[in-house]
């Protein structure tokens, strides 16, 4: 477990980095943006929240710690947080329709 967790931008409802717009009890995650090096819980969070537009992670990057489990405070790969369904750290279940909107975060 991480000693504090970085911090999340955005309209986040709780400490566990759910958003206005994902907030069920899977929605524990949240992306470093690769354009600002910020945490926001989603895509819209960010839209909002800051002041340029979102830029993909590329495939060359894919060893980066960029996923923040809300819960724990693990900072995942993005490799690792891709081939897992819940965090490696403390077993949170990580909301598997978030995997649909991976063309927003992350190239190829």
């Amino acid at each position: 477990m991480s000693a504090s967790k970085p911090a999340v931008l955005g309209p986040t409802v709780d400490d566990q980095t759910r958003c206005v717009h994902y907030k069920t009890a899977l929605d524990v995650i949240a992306i470093k943006f690769v354009c600002c090096s910020e945490y926001y819980p989603c895509h819209l969070c960010h839209l909002e929240a800051a002041d340029h537009e979102a830029q993909q992670w590329p495939v060359s990057s894919r060893d980066q710690r960029a996923v923040l489990c809300g819960v724990c405070g693990y900072e995942l790969g993005i490799n690792e947080y891709l081939g897992v369904d819940s965090c490696p750290q403390c077993a949170a279940a990580f909301n598997p329709g978030c995997k649909l909107h991976r063309e927003l975060y992350f190239q190829g």
